[in-house]
């Protein structure tokens, strides 16, 4: 992907959120990877928490995120898949903000590439919230790693050409 060695790198803040009934944060394995990747890209772990697939729970934490001004993105593991408990899209679908639908069909492409038509079974959905850009991804550490690395490592780099998340951010809250 081009990268131009022109444009200042500007880090991004960043908040992980892991959606599981079934793990704690010592056994999160693919919160663990996202947190390296975000690290290792340069950006800063604004935030980490875990919590269970409660709608509610995960919409509060979501809101205060996102009017918090240390935070410019925040980045979901788990609950984007089609049993009962599975509830993340659904909660950012409560934030009120604008869609990006590209971000899960991009997603569900490269996945597909790698695990078939079980990709159909992915919810992954990206929205902007009050300035704020949240995407939700599976729970698996593979999709964790092809999330990140595939998709948000360019969209979150300021020098990602020839265009980038970063540089429409000081733009999101306009009307």
């Amino acid at each position: 992907m081009p990268i131009n060695p022109e444009r200042l790198f500007i880090p991004v803040r960043i908040a992980v959120l892991t959606v599981s009934d079934s793990r704690t944060l010592a056994e999160d394995k693919s919160g663990d990877a996202l947190v390296a990747r975000i690290t290792e890209a340069g950006h800063v772990l604004a935030e980490r928490a875990l919590l269970r697939d409660d709608t509610d729970d995960i919409v509060a934490l979501l809101h205060r995120w996102c009017e918090d001004a240390t935070v410019d993105c925040i980045i979901t593991t788990g609950g984007t898949g089609v049993t009962g408990r599975d509830v993340t899209p659904e909660a950012l679908a409560l934030l009120g903000g604008k869609d990006i639908p590209g971000f899960g069909e991009l997603f569900r492409w490269i996945s597909f590439g790698k695990i078939g038509t079980s990709t159909i079974q992915s919810r992954a959905c990206a929205v902007v919230a009050h300035g704020t850009y949240v995407f939700a991804l599976p729970g698996s550490t593979g999709a964790v790693k092809d999330g990140w690395d595939e998709i948000l490592v360019h969209q979150l780099d300021s020098r990602f050409a020839p265009c980038n998340f970063v540089e429409l951010m000081p733009r999101l809250t306009e009307r």
